[in-house]
């Protein structure tokens, strides 16, 4: 790795990186059964294949982790909704923690805050020789782009999805402390608060879905950029989730004769119990091709044990308020 490669990649892990920074970042080595993709190249190749749909990227930004094998990063696109701009998400790693995968975005005008529909999906195949870059990401992007009106229907209905205000406090605790959002870090919980009931615009002063969804994706702002990617697209996943789950308790609440469950109590996604539901819908397909050499995370610096318990009785102290 040559100067300038190593100083953009000591840089990575700290800030967001252009385009053309991406373009330095050293591509590894290919392997009997493994082939390295350059993030700049499936960067050029995504392009490409939106402007055949007529799409053209207006915005774009990326970040990449210390070592520069994984990359995130978001496209923002001519296609308005809403106060809204469509996106695509997408995501590479060069040392098999993860597949190449897209997912079907938004950027919020008024605070500039980014959202995914749900989690990266992974493309049908893994990075072997075998693997066409544009045939794939055609087809994801046909996809992607299909998803785009099911998104705006689904803003709208979270814009109309009013809340009250235990079940908002049920959402925030169940994201952060029952680890329905994967990763995310836990000292961001009063913040969410904060910012869902003290909004700081007035199209987040009424109490629904979307301005929660807003007041999560504010407070990720303050992450490093690629956790912010990372959870991001977790917390649309869990999103969806909590939207059917409040979908079918209002059911159940209206329904006559029905079983009602207690105010603010939510059912678990899809039938299943929460341990069921990660292990059917949360992990990605996986073999021993994909795994990283070092498939541990080092959470020290989002996670303090010790402060735990304050975080709990702080949480608990702003519920009781």
């Amino acid at each position: 790795m040559n100067d300038t490669s190593s100083i953009l990649v000591a840089h990575c892990g700290a800030s967001k990186v252009t385009r053309e920074e991406l373009m330095e970042i050293p591509v590894p080595e290919r392997t009997r059964t493994h082939q390295p993709l350059s993030h700049y190249e499936i960067v050029e190749v995504l392009e490409e294949a939106l402007s055949f749909r007529y799409l053209k990227v207006t915005r774009d930004e990326y970040a990449v982790s210390r070592d520069g094998m994984k990359m995130f990063g978001v496209m923002d696109l001519n296609y308005e909704f809403s106060g809204c701009r469509f996106s695509i998400g997408l995501r590479n790693s060069n040392d098999k923690s993860m597949r190449l995968a897209l997912t079907a975005g938004y950027r919020v005008f008024v605070c500039d805050n980014m959202a995914f529909s749900g989690d990266f999906t992974p493309m049908f195949h893994k990075h072997t020789r075998s693997l066409e870059l544009k045939d794939s990401i055609s087809i994801a992007v046909d996809r992607i782009h299909r998803g785009f009106e099911p998104l705006k229907t689904q803003v709208e209905a979270m814009r109309e999805q009013g809340l009250k205000d235990e079940e908002v406090k049920l959402i925030i605790y169940q994201a952060f402390l029952d680890r329905r959002i994967r990763g995310v870090p836990r000292h961001l919980l009063p913040m969410v608060h904060d910012i869902y009931f003290k909004p700081q615009h007035e199209s987040f002063v009424p109490r629904n879905l979307w301005s929660l969804s807003n007041a999560f994706t504010s407070a990720f702002k303050k992450l490093a950029p690629v956790k912010q990617f990372e959870v991001t697209a977790r917390l649309g996943a869990y999103l969806t989730d909590v939207q059917k789950g409040l979908k079918f308790k209002r059911e159940l609440n209206f329904s006559p004769g029905g079983n009602v469950r207690p105010a603010g109590q939510l059912p678990e996604p899809s039938g299943l119990r929460h341990d069921e539901f990660e292990e059917n819908f949360l992990r990605e397909d996986f073999d021993e091709d994909d795994a990283a050499e070092d498939p541990y995370e080092e959470f020290d610096e989002y996670y303090d044990s010790e402060a735990e318990e304050e975080l709990i009785e702080e949480y608990d102290r702003r519920i009781a308020a």
